[in-house]
């Protein structure tokens, strides 16, 4: 795994270069990923407009920056996302505006489909769920943990609606987008926020 971290992070991205990139190709007509299609483009401009509003949108409580402020070690955050990915244009928003909150903390991004390696460690019930979240120690390179693709609430969203209708479907992604607009990237930045504590505590084992 550690090789694979490292040609990842070898490979990354700022935030802000990421969203250049992502930017870019829309203004070409493509989406991120090795495949193209009218859909993936049409999230990747839902997504553009979704990315604009999150950055000027999303707040960080006193509370959660109080907890990023206090970490010892220093940290790479290490995002495997792409442009079409919806949860990822509600989440990525987020994890950028916790980085800025702490000297300790290096966001940094990669793209799914040109890190198979990596996503291969980090499946979510066998499946190349994004985003995800990779916590890395600094200075050893050590995997703390991980997180993702989507805070609890809205995954039981998603996970209910299947259990009820046996798809995932537009109905379903419109609930979610209501449920991240409704929550306000707050319970991401909680969760995230205790995982960050707890390797704080008892350090990256």
């Amino acid at each position: 795994m550690k090789n694979s971290v490292a040609k990842a992070l070898f490979n990354s991205y700022t935030y802000l270069e990421y969203r250049k990139i992502v930017s870019d190709l829309l203004s070409e007509g493509k989406s991120t990923g090795n495949e193209q299609s009218e859909d993936l483009l049409h999230y990747s401009t839902l997504n553009e407009s979704r990315l604009k509003r999150l950055d000027k949108t999303i707040t960080v409580p006193e509370e959660i920056s109080t907890k990023l402020k206090a970490l010892e070690n220093r940290y790479i955050w290490l995002v495997i996302a792409e442009g079409w990915c919806g949860d990822a244009a509600q989440i990525l928003p987020i994890l950028n505006k916790m980085a800025l909150e702490s000297d300790q903390i290096d966001l940094k991004i990669v793209f799914r489909d040109s890190n198979d390696d990596l996503m291969n460690h980090f499946l979510t019930n066998g499946a190349r769920s994004i985003p995800k979240l990779i916590i890395i120690d600094k200075e050893s390179g050590k995997v703390c943990n991980h997180w993702g693709p989507r805070p609890k609430g809205a995954s039981d969203l998603i996970k209910n609606y299947k259990e009820q209708f046996g798809i995932v479907d537009e109905e379903a992604k419109t609930q979610l987008q209501m449920w991240y607009l409704h929550d306000k990237g707050l319970s991401t930045q909680n969760e995230i926020a205790e995982i960050m504590v707890s390797i704080n505590e008892y350090a990256c084992l």
